[in-house]
C-alpha cells in the first residue's frame, strides 16, 4: 500500500525496524482484532493497538464505566462514569489515532452469539476476567481456528500465553492448562482479592506485544509457553506448556466437539 505523509511520520519509529517495515505496517493496518474486556487489561491493549495503526479492533464488553474501575481501566475517564465501556473505549482510541476503526460490541459473549463475534477477526484477545469467559474464548478460536493471546492478573501477579492449538501438534490450548473451570469461590477475583492497578497494564502490555508479532509472523511465538509475571518480587518466569494428550478439547480422544457441550 501506498502511505501518506502522515502516516509516515506516524509509523515511523515501526517503519524503521526490519522486523516491522514498510510491509508489515501496511500489515497491521489492515488486520482485524478482537479484544474480549474493556477493562484492566483491555485498556492497554487497546490504546497500543490503536497506537501501533491495527486497522480494525473490535471490542467486546456489557458493562458500564464505574467509579472503581478508573484505578486501573486507563482507557477510560471519570467524566464517563455510566458510559458503556466499549464507547468510552472507541471515543479514546479515536482521540490516539483517528485513522483506526473501533467497533463497540456492547454484549456478553455467549455461546449463541461467540462464532459471529470472532468470525469476523483474524486474531482474538481474552482480557477477561472470569473463568466462565476465558473457557467460552478459548473454544470457539480452537473451533474457528483463530489465534488467541490470554491474558490474567490478581493481586500482584499477572500471566500471559498465546494458544494456536488449532495448529496441532506442539501448540496446547488453554484447557491443556486448566482442563475445568475451577469450582466457584476457589480462586478469588479481582473484585474481591484486588489488583495493583499498574499491574493490568504491565500485563496488558505485554499482551500487545505479542499480538503485534503474531499479526507479522516475526519472533518467538509465546504458544507452548505461559508467561508469569511477579510484580512483588519483579521477577518473569517463562514456563514450557505442552499439549495434554486428554485435553477434553484438542486432545486426540476429546471429549468436547462443539461449544453446545460447552460447560460454562
Amino acid at each position: 500500500m501506498d502511505f501518506t505523509d502522515d502516516q509516515v511520520e506516524r509509523y515511523a519509529r515501526h517503519i524503521l525496524l526490519p522486523e516491522v517495515g514498510g510491509e508489515g505496517q501496511a500489515k497491521l493496518l489492515e488486520s482485524r482484532v478482537l479484544v474480549v474486556g474493556a477493562g484492566g487489561l483491555g485498556s492497554p491493549l487497546i490504546l497500543y493497538l490503536a497506537a501501533a495503526g491495527v486497522g480494525t479492533i473490535g471490542v467486546v464488553d456489557d458493562d458500564a464505566v464505574d467509579l472503581s474501575n478508573l484505578q486501573r481501566q486507563i482507557v477510560h475517564e471519570t467524566s464517563r462514569i455510566g458510559v458503556a465501556k466499549v464507547e468510552s473505549a472507541r471515543e479514546t482510541a479515536a482521540r490516539i489515532n483517528p485513522e483506526v476503526a473501533v467497533v463497540p460490541h456492547r454484549t456478553r459473549l455467549t455461546v449463541d452469539n461467540v462464532h459471529a463475534l470472532i468470525g469476523d477477526y483474524d486474531l482474538v484477545i481474552d482480557g477477561s476476567d472470569n473463568f466462565d469467559t476465558r473457557f467460552l474464548v478459548n473454544d470457539a478460536c480452537y473451533f474457528a481456528g483463530k489465534t488467541l493471546v490470554s491474558g490474567a492478573v490478581l493481586r500482584f501477579e499477572g500471566q500471559v500465553a498465546t494458544f494456536k492449538a488449532h495448529l496441532g501438534e506442539g501448540h496446547p490450548c488453554y484447557r491443556c492448562i486448566f482442563p475445568t473451570p475451577p469450582p466457584p469461590g476457589l480462586i478469588p477475583t479481582c473484585s474481591e482479592a484486588g489488583v495493583l492497578g499498574a499491574l493490568t497494564g504491565v500485563v496488558g502490555s505485554i499482551q500487545a506485544v505479542e499480538v503485534i508479532k503474531e499479526l507479522l509472523g516475526t519472533g518467538e511465538s509465546l504458544s507452548g509457553n505461559l508467561l508469569i509475571y511477579d510484580g512483588l518480587g519483579t521477577t518473569f518466569r517463562k514456563v514450557k506448556v505442552r499439549p495434554d494428550p486428554a485435553c477434553p478439547l484438542c486432545g486426540p480422544e476429546a471429549t468436547i466437539h462443539d461449544l453446545s457441550q460447552h460447560a460454562a
